[in-house]
């Protein structure tokens, strides 16, 4: 196909108009893909899509023919795309007001970090539940898990604390959580 092209280039370059038509014909449907997909618009697309076989076509004798002529076509959409892409960002102040209202600006508009009421008593609420449930465990159990889920200690520094072997720690740990997932799952 690159042959076809390349033969067609050097048609256009001669001031055969047609041959561009053909070089178009091949190229339009993925041009039109390109374009479709980076601005989103079927209209703008089409309209980027025109745009970039228009400059192909009036810089074609710039084109280093040693070079694919997909590639080139490609990076004059794409830069188009780019470019119609930054004109079209908003232009929005966060400290202008909001129409329709009286004196809200969009800072009013930006969600808070903080959580809501409701997501701060879930979980409080969990967190109540969790801790009566590990206040059910068994000693030996309840010890790990304690300094480890909610001291947030090492492994080594609990073996060192309970003055028992890593590996009983980790036993304890494990089935400390597999109890507790139990009695949570009745709760």
């Amino acid at each position: 196909m690159e042959a076809v092209v390349k033969k067609r280039i050097k048609q256009v370059i001669k001031g055969d108009q047609d041959a561009f038509g053909e070089i178009v014909e091949l190229y339009k449907n993925s041009i039109y893909q390109l374009c479709y997909r980076m601005l989103g618009n079927r209209h703008e697309a089409e309209d980027i899509a025109q745009e970039a076989f228009i400059r192909a076509f009036i810089n074609i004798k710039s084109f280093n023919q040693d070079l694919k002529f997909s590639t080139w076509l490609f990076r004059i959409a794409t830069n188009l795309c780019i470019d119609r892409m930054r004109k079209k960002k908003p232009d929005y102040y966060l400290d202008a007001e909001v129409s329709g209202t009286e004196g809200l600006t969009m800072y009013s508009q930006i969600p808070s970090n903080s959580p809501l009421p409701e997501s701060e008593l879930e979980s409080l609420e969990l967190h109540d539940t969790v801790q009566k449930e590990i206040l059910k465990l068994p000693d030996k159990y309840r010890a790990a898990i304690v300094l480890k889920y909610i001291e947030e200690l090492s492994l080594n520094e609990i073996s060192e604390i309970l003055d028992l072997p890593l590996g009983t720690v980790k036993t304890r740990i494990h089935r400390g959580r597999e109890a507790l997932r139990q009695q949570l799952r009745y709760v």
